[in-house]
């Protein structure tokens, strides 16, 4: 006598056992997936480093240039223009930006340019901004009514 051996495998077992066979993954696909995720992640973390380090940059270029502009402000309210040069050091939170000052006379007018110089580091790599302006003599100033 010929027994089946379908017979005494429940329907749901049998049905569910059939199924996970068609969706289950290939090696083939799985292979496939982890290539690709082998060539993406290293991608998308090189653009997210790049990212990161565009705003810290942007962030601290701004503060530079604040830093330049408050410092020439300064020079000119207080009449430090005389020096040919100066610098220091002002920090901004836990970051240092050295700055210098340097002026020289303008070839087109009887003016001086003063210009500022704010320096800082990013991820190991030296940046600087630079803000200038013209200012006239003392002499000329004082003679304007």
């Amino acid at each position: 006598m010929r027994t089946e051996r379908h017979r005494f495998i429940p329907r749901a077992v049998a049905g569910a056992l059939s199924r996970s066979r068609v969706r289950a993954f290939t090696l083939v696909e799985v292979l496939a997936a982890l290539l690709m995720m082998a060539i993406i992640i290293p991608v998308a973390m090189e653009g997210m480093t790049t990212a990161s380090r565009a705003g810290v940059l942007g962030v601290r270029k701004a503060t530079a240039m604040r830093i330049a502009e408050r410092v020439l402000n300064e020079v000119v309210v207080e009449n430090q223009t005389a020096q040919s040069s100066s610098g220091g050091t002002i920090a901004d939170g836990e970051m240092e930006y050295p700055w210098t000052m340097s002026s020289e006379s303008w070839p087109v007018a009887a003016m001086t340019q003063l210009r500022v110089t704010v320096s800082f580091v990013v991820q190991g790599n030296n940046y600087e901004v630079s803000a200038s302006t013209l200012i006239a003599p003392a002499s000329s100033i004082a003679a304007t009514p």
